[in-house]
């Protein structure tokens, strides 16, 4: 199975990549989420660490359901060969109807057919109140004449 675009990344194709991740976290899908990494990757997530694409299939439906409304930008901060890093941010509220946002970096490294294979994401959040969100759009890919990252200002 290949998952374009391939390393080695140009800006362009890093840039998509970045888009790629966003547009599949925002589906929320567990199952097809865990097919862009290798089967035995290797992710540090806060103070998780799932290795293999069974284990970050599970942490990521645990995370989405505990994460409701969920929704995050992504945005290229470097690339060179077969490594890509960007900053993200995103919010969502938890079942009491307390609102969030994580900000966090990712450090991705790919194999040659474009599936990632190290994952390592620092992440910190905190509350917000409902009126001081920023991301608007209904569920889903994020549209694409929504403000990124540095538009907004985070």
């Amino acid at each position: 199975m290949s998952r374009p675009p391939l390393p080695p990344f140009t800006e362009e194709t890093a840039r998509e990549k970045v888009r790629l991740a966003e547009d599949g976290w925002n589906s929320r899908d567990a199952a097809k989420v865990a097919l862009a990494y290798t089967e035995d990757t290797i992710w540090r997530n806060r103070a998780e660490f799932p290795q293999g694409r069974a284990e970050v299939q599970a942490f990521l439906a645990r995370k989405w359901s505990k994460e409701l409304d969920y929704r995050l930008i992504k945005e290229l901060w470097a690339f060179t060969g077969n490594r890509i890093a960007v900053r993200y941010a995103y919010e969502y509220h938890d079942d009491s109807g307390n609102w969030f946002r994580a900000y966090g970096n990712e450090n991705w490294e790919f194999v040659a057919d474009g599936l990632m294979h190290r994952r390592h994401a620092s992440i910190n959040e905190h509350p917000i109140r409902e009126e001081d969100r920023k991301f608007h759009w209904p569920l889903g890919r994020r549209p694409d004449d929504h403000p990124g990252l540095s538009d907004l200002g985070l």
